[in-house]
């Protein structure tokens, strides 16, 4: 009974898991530790919320295209098991940088009213969001937006050597300077690729967390070569954000019925006391 009730619970999670995230904007990866001695287990979750506080979810193979970890030029698909909390469970394979990546199957969400969508866009920094909705004739209410979610995280293992790459995914940050090794104590620089290309002047949303828990959240702009800095502090752990809001390819709109979409690109790391 105790193992059904298990998969019960597991499973009403991953029905709910569009529509509680169509409510909570952030989807990220986030380690229990974000620096692990080599050897020791290392534990990541899937989480989605607000403010860098959120829900865990569950792995469930069917909502996810891809979720790997980087490390020395290899790149290996996470080992996991339908239900499992949390997603990734695994001893630390060797000394270095381990870059986790993800990356959604595509999830929808309906507006019943212009405002809602209008707040996210302007949110966002899509000031233009009014124009390009009247320019494409499209309706103020009851209309759909399909997104997907691409999320990255640094996790320290022993020495932490290694940098941050480009992995793949369409919307991706990266981590110009290792945020383990580094000694400076300017901001961090990152850049944002969108289909490898660096993407100028896009807002990046950094959300710091400080060891009480408190969370600070201030923006930060992209350079013409697509490059943010961000300020970061010893003993803070940071979850950064930036979105595409462009209108679906044919097909993608025909199958679900949507009139824009969203990339959702995460990334988390932390930086050492």
């Amino acid at each position: 009974m105790k193992h059904h009730l298990t998969i019960t619970l597991a499973c009403l999670v991953t029905l709910l898991w569009p529509a509680r995230a169509s409510l909570a904007h952030e989807f990220w990866i986030e380690p229990t530790q974000f620096q692990v001695e080599n050897g020791a287990t290392l534990t990541a979750s899937l989480r989605n919320g607000q403010d860098f506080e959120g829900i865990n979810l569950a792995y469930f193979d069917r909502r996810i295209v891809r979720f790997d970890w980087h490390m020395n030029g290899v790149t290996t698909p996470v080992v996991a098991r339908a239900g499992d909390t949390p997603a990734l469970s695994m001893t630390a394979p060797a000394p270095g940088l381990m870059i986790l990546t993800y990356q959604s199957t595509p999830s929808k969400v309906s507006y019943s009213e212009w405002e809602k969508f209008a707040r996210f866009a302007e949110h966002k920094r899509f000031a233009d969001i009014t124009s390009r909705h009247a320019e494409r004739d499209l309706p103020d209410a009851d209309f759909t937006e399909v997104y997907t979610r691409y999320a990255k995280s640094l996790i320290g293992i022993a020495g932490a050597r290694g940098d941050d790459h480009a992995t793949g995914l369409e919307i991706e940050i990266v981590a110009l300077q290792n945020p383990y090794t580094r000694s400076e104590t300017d901001p961090l620089p990152v850049q944002v690729l969108y289909q490898n290309v660096p993407r100028a002047d896009a807002q990046v949303e950094i959300f710091a967390r400080a060891p009480d828990g408190t969370v600070t959240v201030s923006t930060a702009q992209t350079d013409d070569q697509g490059i943010a800095q961000v300020p970061v502090q010893p003993g803070h752990a940071y979850l950064l954000d930036n979105v595409v809001l462009r209108a679906p390819a044919p097909d993608v709109a025909a199958e679900h019925d949507a009139v824009w979409e969203t990339l959702w690109a995460s990334l988390t790391f932390a930086i050492p006391n």
